[in-house]
């Protein structure tokens, strides 16, 4: 709060405030809120304290700027096109999803462009988003601007988990939608994900004499993940990440279709990426436990001697316990 020009009686704070506490802590939201700062204000480019503290991941000052009247659903920008919803899935931040839900966000509104907060969320492979989004009633078969299903484009992202959940919730009953799906994860099986992202990497921001593209891997979610980094001069310039659980999508969508794939071709989805704590891994051992042939058999029995101690392992993994995945 500020005092008014003699000193006397304390004066509501001014807007700009606001958005310096947003990035503070919540009591100096409170404090702001108290003195009389809107709740809808919004900066120079249009943009309302509710949506930057969506997107900046700021659960506790989304709470309270919603108790205080912000509208979950109120667009803004420079051009009135984004919704905080959105920015929040887009960000993967589900705790401020699930606290604009509760307070009436409407998880299937599109913003410009037609993009929903589902849209982003399986696009970019936030599982526990597209969960909480799915909880509170989005549509898992609406399509996106381009009118792709989000099954597939979950398929395509390579996000196990996304998959699971947009089956569990009822988006594989539109006829051809899992078919789509495994048709796209099988596509991303064949294809050098590596070699893409660099690609796209060069043809998005050009290849200068001096620029080199890194490539680093991660665990997310039991998948594998690739994060393409363009160092320019040495410094951080731009990047793109890919999941890579197309081997256990495939399998999963091949049983929601009755399917079975040669064991030689779980095989090889397993070993693609050569880590027994991947998806990939899991869910194709599985699928070969689940077999029970003789013809199965015999050929883990055959990997447990091969050269490759990535394949005896699996050989070993196939032949013991019970099926999971």
């Amino acid at each position: 709060m500020k005092e008014d020009p003699k000193g006397r009686l304390p004066v509501p704070a001014d807007g700009p405030a606001l958005f310096d506490a947003l990035y503070e802590d919540d009591d100096a939201v409170v404090r702001l809120l108290r003195a009389g700062v809107s709740a809808e204000s919004v900066d120079g480019e249009g943009a309302s304290a509710l949506y930057l503290a969506a997107v900046s991941d700021r659960p506790g000052a989304v709470r309270l700027l919603l108790a205080a009247g912000a509208d979950p659903d109120r667009a803004c920008g420079p051009e009135r096109g984004d919704l905080p919803l959105c920015g929040a899935a887009c960000g993967g931040h589900t705790e401020v999803v699930e606290a604009l839900l509760s307070a009436g966000a409407r998880p299937d509104l599109p913003e410009q462009f037609g993009f929903t907060a589902l849209r982003w969320a399986v696009g970019l492979g936030h599982a526990r988003t597209v969960e909480a989004l799915l909880a509170y009633g989005a549509d898992p078969c609406l399509p996106g601007p381009e009118g792709e299903p989000p099954l597939l484009l979950a398929a395509r992202r390579g996000s196990l988990p996304t998959v699971r959940a947009l089956l569990r919730h009822g988006a594989g009953d539109p006829p051809g939608a899992v078919g789509a799906a495994l048709a796209e994860a099988l596509r991303m099986l064949a294809t050098d994900l590596e070699r893409e992202l660099r690609a796209g990497l060069r043809e998005l921001y050009g290849d200068a004499e001096g620029d080199a593209i890194v490539v680093r891997r991660s665990v997310v979610d039991g998948g594998l993940t690739l994060t393409a980094e363009l160092l320019r001069d040495g410094r951080p310039s731009a990047g793109r990440d890919q999941q890579t659980g197309h081997g256990a999508i495939a399998t999963v969508l091949e049983r929601e279709l009755g399917r079975r794939a040669p064991y030689e071709e779980l095989a090889r989805r397993a070993l693609r990426w050569g880590d027994p704590e991947l998806d990939d891994w899991r869910v194709c051992v599985g699928a070969l436990r689940e077999r029970g042939d003789e013809e199965t058999r015999r050929a883990a029995r055959a990997w447990c001697a091969a050269p490759d101690p990535a394949r005896r392992a699996l050989g070993a993994a196939v032949l013991a316990g019970r099926p999971t995945g």
